[in-house]
């Protein structure tokens, strides 16, 4: 047999109209079963699609913990409450329905009068009927009505028992923000108020509320009721505390009525922070504050902060008066819930209530002003000045005058700092800047040197609403001489009290700007840390070694509230001017930092209109120094608390 004579296969007649027939029927079928769903089952299907629906009602999430340095007490953590929901089953719109729904109200009203006997905050009847929103102006009707909040033990167990008998009724478990009961670092801390009253104001909130047609996981879904952030810690990092909300999934009708039963998916906690406020330094200058503000004719408000100067760990930052976060009311608060460190609040002489936050620095300028003088080559560290007690300005012969118009004769540079002269910053400095540069480039010079310090610009700090500063050198409507003259001897801009403590922690490690930090860590729920926050610096300046050490050398203003302090610090005084006549106001500004050789802790004090720094806030920088000597030790070693008994011995 040759190759082509291979036999083929082929299949039967028979077969082939088998397949076929098979075919015909199954699509047959399929045809059938399409068209008895499109045209039988179609409307049930629709009716079923329109009329039922699954619902995912959020939970508010628990939100995370807010601890000092030493990670074990919490300034600001949440407490677990059981609260009364009522789901409503039907529409209570019609008389007959409502009237059941407002006997249930009696009913409810009744149990919390049984239980709370005497108290007037329980609510009655008429309110609970209210917060039923039978209307549903507020909200759909699957979505759970708050009754009440904090449910006593009793109530729990009454409703838990009785559950059978109240239809609806539900006992949940939320959450409610509390805070240290000792007022540590309230407006650091922050605080939180339900996510619908937060403006647009703040980006993110108002971000969420564009997104929230599209956010597809239950998990990140707002709730109108829910706690958000709304200053402070509390908002900077309001994703890492607040966690993952919970959601009760329900099928609905058609009416938006609950149809079938609750299945609950418990929200998840959030984050905690672990803050570099250290409780015991913040009280102590908190105390040491408010003591001052006692003592002051004119004084009503302090600020105060207190920042390492390797690390940038801010230990202290106290604005006084605060108040209680756990009683918020706005009317009563609304001058002073801010930190006054990142905001400023305008003066107003019409409200003695109501002072500025941020000054003019007066004399604490004086450090920087000769290290630009230094550095720019304007005069040489020996180099000697003649001090009348006042320069002159402009061709009219104007004379802008030393405090008390102290005649200081020839002083040098590191002279001219100890004994604050005005005239010389403005000779030395002012002038000769205008001198070398011209009006706009000399303006231009300064400058950048406040910017390199820190002072204008952001300080890097995990604040909110950070006020970069005002800066009035900048405002043309001044001749280039009067704003240079000025500005050199700190009377042309306002800066903030961390501004101010940043610049000063640059003088004590000569050059580098730390970045400040309020948290060190975040840990999981678990308390893994997932995130350790490292010392970061922003940016240096290069200035001779011998320019720093002439200027640390000036650093040495007498202070008597300082008498008796056991290390050698540096330091310099300032009382800045605003206004004149029956408006002018002088305020107290202190730097400092400790030890003088090797410094561990730079600490800045504002007391608008204080008076005299040296009088007004160099008191209160002093025990800021002596709690954190107490706690950590300037030298190292914790000195701890002294024994009074032994003291009184």
């Amino acid at each position: 047999m040759t190759e082509d004579d291979t036999p083929v296969n082929k299949p039967s007649t028979a077969r082939l109209n088998l397949f076929f027939f098979a075919a015909f029927v199954i699509f047959s079928i399929l045809i059938f079963r399409l068209a008895f769903v499109q045209f039988v089952e179609g409307p049930e299907l629709t009716y079923m699609e329109t009329s039922r629906n699954t619902k995912d009602i959020p939970l508010a999430p628990v939100r995370g913990p807010i601890y000092d340095a030493t990670g074990e007490v919490a300034l600001a953590y949440s407490e677990p409450v059981q609260s009364l929901y009522v789901l409503l089953y039907e529409d209570y719109r019609n008389d007959e329905r409502r009237q059941e729904a407002e006997e249930l109200a009696h009913d409810l009203a009744a149990v919390f009068k049984q239980f709370n006997p005497g108290d007037k905050e329980q609510p009655d009847a008429e309110e609970i009927i209210k917060r039923l929103d039978l209307d549903y102006q507020k909200t759909f009707g699957y979505v759970p009505r708050l009754v009440k909040s904090d449910l006593s033990t009793k109530e729990i167990a009454f409703f838990m028992e009785k559950k059978a008998d109240y239809p609806g009724v539900m006992v949940l478990e939320e959450n409610i923000r509390k805070y240290d009961p000792d007022g540590v670092a309230v407006q650091v801390v922050g605080y939180t108020r339900e996510f619908k009253r937060a403006p647009d104001s703040i980006a993110k909130y108002k971000a969420i509320r564009e997104g929230a047609s599209t956010q597809r996981d239950p998990g990140l879904v707002y709730h109108e009721e829910e706690k958000v952030g709304f200053d402070g810690l509390e908002l900077q990092y309001q994703e890492e505390l607040r966690g993952r909300s919970g959601y009760q999934s329900i099928d609905i009708d058609a009416r938006n009525l609950p149809d079938g039963t609750m299945l609950q998916t418990p929200p998840e906690k959030g984050y905690s922070l672990v803050s570099t406020i250290n409780k015991e330094i913040q009280m102590a200058t908190q105390e040491a504050i408010t003591d001052e503000l006692r003592r002051l004719p004119k004084a009503i408000t302090g600020y105060a902060v207190a920042m390492e100067v390797d690390t940038g760990n801010v230990v202290a930052m106290a604005s006084m008066p605060d108040y209680d976060p756990n009683d918020w009311d706005y009317d009563k608060i609304k001058y002073v819930f801010r930190n006054g460190t990142t905001e400023s609040f305008p003066p107003n002489d019409d409200k003695p209530s109501r002072a500025e936050s941020v000054v003019l620095l007066g004399s604490v300028i004086k450090p920087l002003s000769v290290l630009i003088g230094l550095k720019e080559g304007l005069f040489t560290p020996g180099e000697t000045y003649h001090d009348q007690g006042y320069a002159v300005l402009g061709k009219d012969g104007r004379q802008v005058k030393n405090s008390h118009s102290a005649y200081n004769g020839s002083i040098t540079a590191r002279r001219a700092i100890e004994k604050s002269s005005n005239a010389f910053m403005i000779d030395m400095v002012g002038k000769r800047l205008l001198r070398n540069y011209g009006s706009e480039k000399g303006i231009d010079v300064w400058h950048k040197h406040m910017q390199e310090f820190g002072l204008g610009v952001s300080t890097g700090v995990d604040l909110p609403n950070e006020f970069l500063g005002r800066l009035e050198y900048k405002n043309k409507d001044e001749s280039a001489l009067t704003r240079l003259a000025f500005a050199s001897f700190g009377q042309q801009a306002k800066y903030t009290t961390m501004q101010l403590a940043q610049y000063t922690t640059m003088l004590a490690n000569k050059g580098k700007r730390m970045e400040p930090h309020l948290v060190k860590e975040i840990r999981d729920a678990d308390g893994n840390v997932v995130k350790e926050i490292k010392p970061k610096v922003l940016n240096e300046v290069d200035f001779a070694d011998a320019h720093w050490n002439e200027v640390h050398k000036g650093m040495v203003t007498k202070v008597s509230s300082f008498d008796g302090f056991p290390y050698d610090y540096a330091r310099k005084t300032g009382t800045s001017e605003q206004g004149t006549g029956p408006n002018k106001k002088e305020n107290g500004v202190f730097i400092a930092f400790a030890p003088r050789d090797n410094p561990k802790l730079a600490v800045a004090v504002v007391v608008p209109e204080g008076g005299f720094g040296s009088v007004s806030a160099s008191p209160i920088a002093r025990k800021i120094f002596d709690a954190y000597d107490e706690v950590y030790g300037l030298d190292g070693t914790p000195k701890g608390k002294k024994d009074e008994g032994k003291d009184k011995e």
